[in-house]
């Protein structure tokens, strides 16, 4: 009888942390990949296409490697805001409309709420590292090729 206590008291310990969501909201939301150019750059982007993986994005990550982002994708053109709950990492987002082109860039502090919006119409958001935007020449009317449609 201890024993089968004993299992019972360790399977709900092992699956706890999947009913309040942590485990599910960090471990099973899985993203596609995408090579995109900007400039001469490559960027290897993580694809947030569903609300699951837009409310997911770069949260609770300790870093991001050089090179590496989020790209999210929005169903529609839509004016569009972002913040940083829960982002452990500074970044910088490049807000893009349909065709590519850099609508502006917003520098984003971690672990806070305040909004980062769009100051027009757009399609993608691109989160990377704080800074590379400016350290690689790209600022608003420059263009990201290689988006998904």
């Amino acid at each position: 009888m201890y024993r089968f206590c004993g299992f019972v008291f360790a399977a709900v310990l092992a699956v706890f942390p999947f009913v309040n969501g942590y485990a599910a909201g960090q471990g099973d939301v899985r993203f596609d990949t995408v090579t995109l150019r900007a400039g001469k750059k490559t960027i290897h982007a993580e694809v947030a296409s569903t609300d699951v993986q837009r409310e997911q994005g770069l949260m609770h990550r300790k870093s991001l490697p050089e090179n590496n982002g989020m790209l999210f994708v929005f169903d529609r053109p839509a004016r569009s805001c972002m913040w940083m709950k829960n982002t452990l990492i500074p970044l910088s987002v490049a807000f893009i409309d349909y065709d590519g082109t850099i609508v502006n860039i917003e520098e984003m502090a971690p672990m806070t709420t305040d909004s980062h919006c769009s100051a027009g119409w757009i399609r993608y958001a691109l989160e990377m590292n704080a800074g590379w935007f400016r350290k690689n020449g790209l600022k608003p009317g420059s263009r990201i090729s290689g988006l998904p449609k």
